[in-house]
């Protein structure tokens, strides 16, 4: 390989990262510099040091055309080599999910992930500034999974502000090397030239090289005869081009020439047909353009060897040329059947304002691409909307198309923006239409939803979703759209009063309505059925429905999939599945740039945290939230917050066993009946009374929620204890122990396990519940945790004595433990610590 000159400290930042990627330090490094700056001369050095070190190396390039394509950028990468990244039968399966991006980039991150599973890789892609917008986004969800694997992910881009690297920069949590690179110095640009001619540069050339200005790329193009040096570097290049040229055939240059426009990779056959000459005939004047340096032979296309000597030899084309060959290049890829989306780019560069089969044949490519490539259909159909004319009838209609594909890239705040300019002297339907576009995202206000004047059918949608935004909703409607929505409203509040199972049978016929313009997605509708379904005795059956959705449903609906599959996994007692789910449902509202749902994806990583015992974390992540905040309350040993439990919302993850703990007879007694809801209503109702206890367990023991069984065999055997019952007794808290233990909730066994102990129980093998910490919070009982708080809020110990019915010589045991723990040795310091721990979160 030729040496690589003038970029060692660059290089060396490269390989550092190389050796941290090997020890399980991911990264990724961006390699940024001006087209010819050396680019990428420095990725093929990086490829072959970490080849040498045994890398698995997988590298790809993006061109220009990638953007009508799904995953073409990186697809090479996962493909080459004799030991690809992804198999050929994996990557039949992510074709099938290319209509579903998020799916799409998760399933792709996790076989990447186990394929480099104790591998060591440098997965590099060149020119990412023209990746396509699937790759892009594959890219930010894939580095960001893999934190810890063996792996450098290397891109070289040209600089270009908020492109794809510096959005996948922004998005990533893993370390980035930053590489830009300047101009060579003189020295590196001789010794360059002499590596290529493989000996000293003459003094006639040293001058000439002096005006490269220190890019490598116009170096090498000066000694092969393709630049002449020149203070206009452009010029120089272009000149050098046409010089080179003048030595190949006439039909060598038209070649190059037609090539030129159509980009910077072609197929031979298109400009065989455009130049109306058979293939067969271009094979000479194809290798003298290969010969000359312009072209490269990539198979079953053919490319410019780089995109500045395509601008070169466009240069040469007047632009009058340009325009026709455009024209003709268009209805060329048209009749092939190559599809309007790989015309677009031809069609835009001839079309002029008030183009109307321009504006067709983009509408067109704007459809083929919406379901793969909804990014670049957004960007196409834009296009085509600038094309029309103020007052050409076919400006609103397009119009609306825009709004309605800015939606199906969840480019939300672009689509509203462009509908309210749109609405201005608009008529009353298409007011009506483009809120129908955008009511069924749930962020307009019901005040907003008015068209006066809108067709009958338009009206009552819209009435529907001012319905589903809080207001009165109409007592029927005849359009069979809008009456689904109204199913919608209804169900939510039934929902949002404990009647669970009125809301899944409307949730369930609202899913039978048609689907149309204004339409809910579908599955939304279905989440909120699921979670319905979840409550009225159908667990199992819910979880096994969303975890299919999970891969099959709508991926843009994945946050809200994610916290219902966390709330249900919690139910089930799946504890690392809930929170698996719950981190992953935050990181795609990242992703989607919706964090709407974050507080209740935080819901249930406290509920987790508390269960495992893990107060500091479920501190930080309660909020503000009043029933977490209760929990931990009690779990700091506050006896008095039990009875704030009551005020449980409806849609709290489950609400009946934070009732059941509350002793919250009346709230219980409202719930609609469930085994769920009537066994803990026994519970409560039944006091310390053993039997009726133990008959209530037997109502719970086909709600299928092991965590609300084991809180309620705790209560019998608890009972059954201090009735003088050890039969039956010990059993029962010896089964919620092993129970909970199983499932990790390491807090509530270790407190049972507390029980057994004291009550004289041995037995071969506790359950594995971790041990106390020795110091911090995490240290303290729940009588030192309440001494310390009220110690804080400014109690002597005799206050803080009568507070808790103790003595005061009792509290000053405590306190010296607590100072012990905490490491503090005064009132004061320990006031500080405990307003610092549970200062409020800032703007709660």
């Amino acid at each position: 390989m030729v040496p690589l000159r003038g970029r060692s400290e660059e290089l060396g930042k490269l390989l550092e990262a190389l050796r941290a990627a090997g020890t399980g330090r991911a990264s990724l490094a961006v390699v940024s510099g001006e087209p010819g700056i050396g680019k990428s001369a420095l990725l093929a050095a990086a490829v072959e040091q970490a080849e040498r070190q045994g890398f698995l190396v997988a590298s790809a390039v993006a061109h220009q055309t990638d953007n009508i394509s799904p995953l073409a950028s990186l697809a090479p990468a996962l493909r080459a080599g004799s030991e690809p990244l992804i198999d050929t039968e994996q990557f039949l399966e992510l074709a099938n999910l290319n209509t579903q991006p998020l799916w799409l980039a998760e399933r792709l991150a996790d076989l990447i992930g186990r394929r480099l599973a104790g591998v060591r890789a440098l997965i590099v892609l060149d020119d990412a500034q023209w990746s396509d917008p699937l790759t892009a986004f594959v890219l930010r969800v894939a580095v960001d999974r893999l934190p810890t694997a063996q792996v450098l992910w290397l891109l070289a881009t040209r600089p270009t502000s908020g492109g794809v690297t510096d959005q996948l920069v922004e998005a990533v949590n893993v370390p980035v090397h930053s590489i830009p690179l300047a101009p060579l110095s003189a020295d590196a640009i001789q010794d360059l030239a002499a590596d290529r001619l493989h000996r000293a540069v003459d003094p006639s050339l040293a001058v000439q090289l002096a005006g490269v200005q220190g890019i490598p790329f116009l170096a090498e193009q000066l000694i092969a005869g393709l630049y002449l040096s020149d203070n206009d570097l452009s010029a120089g290049l272009v000149e050098g081009v046409r010089r080179r040229t003048k030595e190949l055939s006439e039909t060598s240059r038209e070649l190059v020439r037609t090539a030129a426009v159509f980009g910077s990779e072609f197929r031979l056959e298109d400009v065989a047909v455009l130049m109306a000459v058979p293939v067969a005939r271009l094979a000479a004047p194809l290798e003298e353009a290969i010969q000359a340096g312009l072209l490269a032979d990539g198979g079953s296309l053919l490319r410019f060897r780089h995109e500045l000597l395509r601008s070169a030899a466009l240069a040469d084309v007047p632009p009058s040329a340009q325009r026709a060959l455009h024209g003709a290049i268009a209805n060329q890829l048209m009749s092939a059947g190559r599809g309007a989306a790989a015309a677009a780019p031809h069609v835009l560069a001839v079309a002029q304002p008030g183009d109307t089969a321009a504006v067709e044949t983009l509408r067109e490519a704007a459809r083929d691409l919406l379901a793969t490539m909804s990014t670049t259909a957004a960007e196409v159909i834009q296009q085509a909307f600038d094309l029309t004319r103020e007052g050409d009838p076919l400006r609103a209609e397009v119009g609306m198309e825009v709004v309605s594909v800015l939606l199906a890239a969840y480019q939300y705040d672009r689509a509203r923006a462009f509908a309210e300019d749109l609405r201005r002297g608009a008529t009353a339907d298409v007011r009506a239409t483009l809120l129908l576009h955008l009511a069924p995202f749930r962020r307009l206000d019901a005040d907003e939803l008015t068209a006066p004047g809108a067709a009958a059918h338009l009206a009552e949608r819209l009435a529907g979703h001012r319905a589903l935004a809080g207001a009165d909703a109409p007592a029927s409607a005849t359009d069979p759209i809008a009456h689904g929505l109204l199913q919608v409203a209804e169900a939510e509040r039934a929902w949002g009063e404990g009647r669970f199972g009125d809301a899944r049978a409307l949730y369930a016929a609202a899913r039978r309505a048609p689907v149309g313009l204004g339409s809910l997605p579908a599955t939304l509708v279905e989440v909120g059925e699921l979670y319905c379904r979840a409550e009225t005795d159908e667990l199992p059956a819910a979880l096994a429905r969303v975890r299919e959705l999970m891969t099959a449903g709508d991926s843009w609906a994945a946050p809200q999939l994610a916290v219902l599959h966390a709330r249900l996994e919690y139910a089930s007692g799946n504890l690392q599945e809930a929170e698996d789910a719950a981190h992953a449902g935050l990181r795609w509202m990242d992703q989607l740039h919706d964090r709407t749902l974050a507080p209740a994806a935080d819901q249930v990583l406290a509920l987790v945290a508390l269960l495992r015992g893990h107060l500091s974390q479920a501190r930080k992540l309660a909020g503000s939230d009043p029933t977490i905040s209760a929990l931990l309350a009690i779990a700091d040993g506050d006896t008095h917050a039990v009875d704030r439990l009551a005020t449980t919302p409806y849609d709290f993850p489950e609400r009946i066993a934070v009732l059941l703990q509350g002793n919250a007879l009346r709230e219980l007694e409202q719930v609609q009946p469930s085994a769920a809801s009537r066994g803990a209503l026994a519970v409560v109702a039944a006091g310390d009374d053993v039997e009726k206890l133990a008959a209530a367990l037997e109502l719970l023991r086909s709600a299928d929620r092991p965590l609300l069984l084991a809180q309620a065999e705790e209560r019998y055997g608890r009972a059954a204890l201090e009735a003088g019952d050890r039969a039956n007794g010990v059993p029962a808290l010896e089964h919620a122990l092993d129970s909970l233990a199983a499932l990790g909730a390491t807090a509530p066994a270790g407190r049972i396990q507390a029980i057994l102990q004291a009550a004289g129980v041995r037995r071969r093998r506790w359950a594995a519940v971790p041990p106390r910490a020795q110091e911090g919070w995490e240290s303290l009982t729940p009588m030192e945790r309440r001494v310390a708080l009220l110690v804080a809020d400014g109690h002597t110990n005799r206050s803080a004595a009568d507070e808790l019915v103790v003595s005061a010589s009792t509290v000053g045991t405590h306190l010296r433990a607590v100072f012990g723990k905490l490491g503090v040795n005064s009132r004061v310091q320990l006031t500080r610590l405990v307003l610092e721990r549970f200062a409020p979160p800032p703007n709660a």
